[in-house]
């Protein structure tokens, strides 16, 4: 042993690496000393046998007491004698712990694609435990984000919404590519709420945040760009949402992930339908459905029947887009996402009026408004009252359209959501005229002229700025 090793003898010090202070790099000293003498007595060793040749048995007795924090030099050395990984001596975490877990949130995530979200919210849960109990907190992130959209599936939005912030709070450290995800979560449960300017803001604040701190994230960029363009759309915007999906397409020859090209094309494929453009649009879906299918992502691929569905429609195949959307709804009704399931049957029951299969569809409407309220799908269960407000006018029964029409607007209104309430407002401005009803019909028309007195725009300013690069 050299003379310099041999100085701290009895002394508390690391001889190695000189005095040694309580504000080291291995928190609570009296965490790692317990875990030695544990480990030591365990194996049946002395102090001496483990401390030699490089450490005195009074540092190693000194360390046991909890009064020294050992340097990383000193308990790599003392790993290697106890059998055990430097990590699992400096932290208490068995070995390969975070590996294993991160195999398993890989596996909860498979579940969650394709099978029901409260299987995989049972997995995450459980994940995130094991994460919590060993300071994991990437981990801890990983876990919290999957559990959101397992709630967002099963249309538990409110609960959804916590774990996404939770998510964000443990990576605030972090860089905004890394913290993208959980605001794009934070931003659809608004979204699904039907809060549609916040929706936005979150977005564009973070890509306007991203772009101006020179982080260039291609992933990142396009995931946010992509989810920004349904709540443009919702809201009528749909300049803005051409030109967030413009943006995305560029971005698309950086990006390897399959999963957020194909959500690129998914929403695009909305742009393309707005535009008139449905031969395209069809091919954008078909474009992001075979990559879901190769993924085995069912909730997505739901997604994209259901858009098909909507195109066929706007097309008059009303056949072909019945089809879609029972298969839409087929899937996600097996993988019991509610909400999800609940919007496309507000698709379906429109297709089923215009197939004149009225009783059908008026069942269907009246069953999902049980479901369907201001604060989960407000958007959707404004569509299911226009519907009925349908339903009852081809009928004569005016009073009960009148009802349903400003139930419509209603929602429209507190969701900002442009597009449809100018539609709702020419529907009920027509019913209220044929009513003799003048005044009212002309305030109900000019209610829809203020929300189209600027198409293709929204009240949030500027649009976010284009990333340097492209």
């Amino acid at each position: 042993m050299s003379e310099k090793r041999t100085t701290g003898r009895g002394t508390g010090t690391d001889p190695a690496h000189g005095p040694e202070s309580p504000h080291g790099p291995h928190g609570d000293p009296g965490a790692v000393g317990r875990r030695v003498q544990r480990l030591r007595t365990q194996l049946g060793l002395t102090q001496r046998q483990l401390a030699e040749p490089a450490y005195t048995p009074a540092y190693i007795s000194t360390l046991e007491a909890g009064r020294v924090r050992p340097s990383e030099a000193a308990v790599r050395h003392l790993a290697e004698r106890l059998g055990v990984t430097y990590e699992e001596l400096a932290t208490g975490r068995p070995a390969h712990l975070a590996t294993d877990l991160r195999l398993k949130l890989v596996e909860a995530q498979r579940t969650l694609a394709t099978g029901a979200a409260e299987d995989a919210a049972a997995a995450y849960t459980r994940l995130l435990a094991d994460a919590d109990r060993h300071g994991l907190d990437g981990e801890r992130a990983t876990a919290r984000l999957g559990l959101g959209q397992c709630a967002l599936e099963t249309g538990d939005l409110p609960v959804a919404r916590g774990h996404f912030e939770a998510a964000e709070k443990l990576l605030a450290d972090a860089p905004l590519p890394r913290r993208a995800p959980a605001i794009r979560g934070r931003a659809v449960a608004h979204l699904l709420a039907g809060e549609l300017r916040y929706s936005c803001y979150l977005l564009e604040s973070a890509i306007d945040e991203l772009n101006a701190s020179g982080l260039q994230d291609p992933g990142a960029l396009l995931l946010l760009y992509t989810a920004a363009i349904a709540p443009y759309m919702d809201m009528g915007a749909h300049a803005r949402a051409a030109q967030a999906g413009e943006l995305a397409l560029a971005l698309a020859p950086q990006v390897s992930d399959p999963e957020l090209i194909a959500g690129l094309h998914r929403s695009v494929a909305r742009t393309l339908i707005a535009a008139g453009r449905t031969a395209e649009a069809d091919a954008s879906l078909a474009k992001a459905a075979e990559i879901y299918q190769q993924l085995q992502i069912r909730t997505e691929l739901a997604h994209c029947h259901w858009m098909r569905g909507y195109v066929h429609a706007q097309d008059g195949d009303l056949s072909g887009a019945e089809t879609e959307l029972r298969a839409a709804r087929d899937m996600l009704a097996s993988k019991r996402a509610a909400l999800y399931t609940s919007q496309v049957e507000v698709e379906l029951a429109d297709v089923l009026r215009r197939r004149d299969k009225t009783a059908e569809a008026q069942e269907l409407l009246h069953r999902l408004l049980g479901e369907l309220h201001p604060e989960r799908g407000s958007v959707h269960a404004a569509g299911a009252h226009r519907l009925l407000g349908l339903i009852h006018e081809d009928r004569g029964e005016l009073d009960s359209a009148e009802e349903h029409y400003v139930n419509a607007l209603s929602l429209l209104e507190r969701a900002g959501a442009a597009g449809d309430l100018a539609d709702i407002c020419r529907l009920l401005g027509d019913l209220l005229r044929r009513l003799g009803r003048t005044e009212a019909a002309m305030d109900a028309y000019r209610t829809g002229l203020g929300h189209r007195a600027a198409p293709g725009s929204t009240t949030l300013g500027p649009a976010p700025v284009r990333p340097p690069t492209i």
